[in-house]
């Protein structure tokens, strides 16, 4: 159950005049007065903050119109996927929109790595380029921020990942690379209010500054709600809380992607066989049919055709890219399924049984999914989980971690056995000689049994508070809805019923599925939906009269016949208190 303030939901019941339960969702989402109330139930451009608070956009936008009016050529440096290449699209759009002239360089997942290249830098110095801005990546770009000076090019760094903590885990005598200016919410000295913009949010605030300086109404009303449509498909892909400024840009972003205009966009949504004239798109359709087959590009194949997607206004080629990227997107849960076939009989070892951090490592592993596989582990096992593919003596490894697992500080304590390492809380990526491999997976070891407990991992199943079936209903439903658009740190609401009485016994639907008739000891009933539950409310013997305890999501059945306000089964149990 999540630990509530019971006073100060009272008070902002009373203050916002919100039903008790709304409230409390709300003081447990940092909500605190009927003020921050009105800014998260309706979401509005006018709430965005000031692009300027963020450290060095003054010298950013500045550097960038010298750019522009010298007619000089600037090169965006960006990364593989949804996130760097939706912030190279946002950048280049509102730089090209200004008269500047723009080229891009994303580079490929298996030929270069992450991050910037001196190679790429120096063609660019050859080729007249002399201003460079990375996106959602560069914070931990030392090496080439020392090339790109030797070469007499302007770095702009924009990035969201965490920079290093001390000069020596950065192989540098500083925290922060070399660079004309760093725009970073969480560098050392930066006041910006959102801390956990992902990459292409970091890009759009310094588009906004532009574009907001060149002709603020029109980039209001025309301009930002444009760029919010992709924005919101990297925000949610990126897995940042959708909280503060995030929440703005995914709920406009997500209004504004039912009118989808560009050819790209269109046939995105074509192939992902999304129609909005049919019903209002989610952030589960960013998450699990959008975010992947953009990802695609970057994992299988050359990740610079997604910004020629949503750069073209050629439909034909717009829709040659789009059915590239089903195909991609095809190839790689191929890949994935075997992969994840050999880690899932590794799993038996007695040495992944006893660990609590997870290194699995193995040849002929694709590096283009090793992170899908490593989300696929933790999913199972509840454990921080690091999955590597060798290749030719190095090992390429990307991490995924648990709420009480800050990954990042995990492999800095690691940082000796590095050839590179960046990321954050929950995801990182990293390179090491193949050999070191043994190491790493004996220290982390080490690591986690003094930073985790038993009762840290696991899968728990997080609830608001318990919420009796008599007060679900329509004007509930209608508020939940407000709650929305629902993601990291803004999870849909998950309530908990008890001592239900079943009302019928269990209708098993596909075999496979299950459909409940519950009631409360006050007789009011309820139907509730189980998505392959059947064999687990068979298996422990359900049937009518029984009473359950439920956790359960608000859903409303839009059947014309039998429709109405209904349960989703998240889990159950017999009650623990039978009485009736």
């Amino acid at each position: 159950m999540r630990e509530g303030d019971p006073s100060a939901a009272e008070a902002l019941a009373r203050e916002a005049a919100l039903p008790p339960m709304v409230a409390r969702l709300l003081i447990a989402r940092g909500v605190q007065n009927a003020e921050g109330a009105a800014r998260f139930l309706r979401p509005s451009l006018d709430d965005l903050h000031d692009p300027y608070f963020m450290l060095g956009m003054a010298t950013a936008v500045e550097r960038i119109q010298r750019a522009v009016a010298g007619r000089e050529p600037i090169l965006i440096y960006g990364d593989y996927d949804v996130d760097g290449t939706v912030a190279v699209v946002l950048l280049k759009t509102a730089i090209e929109r200004l008269g500047g002239t723009v080229r891009f360089h994303v580079p490929h997942r298996l030929r270069e790595g992450y991050g910037m290249q001196r190679e790429v830098l120096e063609t660019a110095a050859h080729e007249g380029v002399r201003l460079v801005i990375s996106v959602d990546t560069g914070i931990r770009a030392f090496a080439a921020a020392e090339a790109a000076e030797a070469l007499g090019l302007d770095l702009m760094v924009t990035d969201h990942h965490l920079p290093a903590v001390a000069p020596e885990l950065s192989g540098s005598d500083a925290t922060l690379p070399k660079a004309l200016a760093i725009l970073n919410p969480n560098q050392p000295g930066c006041g910006y209010p959102c801390k956990h913009l992902c990459g292409a949010g970091v890009a759009f605030k310094l588009a906004q500054a532009l574009l907001e300086f060149h002709d603020r109404t029109l980039a209001r009303t025309k301009l930002l709600p444009s760029f919010l449509k992709l924005l919101a498909i990297a925000t949610v892909a990126d897995a940042v809380p959708l909280l503060g400024e995030n929440r703005i840009f995914v709920a406009v972003g997500i209004r504004e992607l039912e009118r989808p205009v560009h050819p790209g966009l269109r046939a995105l949504l074509r192939v992902a066989q999304i129609d909005p004239a049919r019903r209002a798109i989610t952030p589960v359709d960013i998450g699990f049919r959008l975010g992947p087959r953009i990802n695609a590009a970057g994992r299988m194949d050359i990740a610079s055709e997604v910004v020629e997607l949503f750069t073209t206004k050629d439909a034909e080629r717009a829709q040659a890219i789009a059915e590239k990227l089903e195909q991609l997107n095809t190839d790689r849960r191929n890949t994935e399924a075997a992969a994840l076939e050999e880690i899932l009989a590794l799993l038996d070892e007695e040495q992944f049984q006893r660990s609590r951090c997870l290194v699995i490592d193995g040849e002929g592993w694709h590096r283009g999914v090793i992170g899908i596989l490593a989300s696929r582990v933790v999913d199972r096992t509840g454990k921080p989980t690091l999955v590597l593919a060798h290749e030719d003596g190095e090992a390429y490894g990307s991490g995924r971690s648990i709420p009480s697992f800050h990954l990042l500080n995990a492999i800095e304590s690691c940082h000796d056995l590095f050839t590179r390492f960046g990321g954050h809380a929950h995801a990182a990526g990293f390179s090491l000689p193949s050999e070191r491999v043994p190491e790493l997976r004996a220290r982390l070891a080490e690591y986690a049994e003094a930073n985790l407990t038993e009762a840290d991992l696991g899968s728990p199943l997080d609830c608001e508070g318990v919420l009796p079936i008599e007060e679900v209903n329509e004007q509930l439903y209608a508020w939940l809805k407000k709650l929305e658009p629902c993601g990291m740190d803004n999870e849909e609401p998950v309530f908990v019923a008890e001592n239900l009485r079943m009302a019928a016994p269990p209708r098993v639907m596909k075999e496979k599925h299950v459909r409940l008739r519950l009631a409360s000891n006050s007789g009011k009933a309820i139907s509730a939906v189980g998505w392959n539950c059947a064999e687990r409310v068979l298996g422990i013997g359900l049937a009518q009269d029984s009473r359950i305890d439920l956790a359960y999501k608000v859903r409303k059945n839009e059947h014309p016949e039998f429709g109405g306000i209904e349960l989703e089964i998240l889990d159950l149990r017999a009650a623990l208190e039978s009485s009736p």
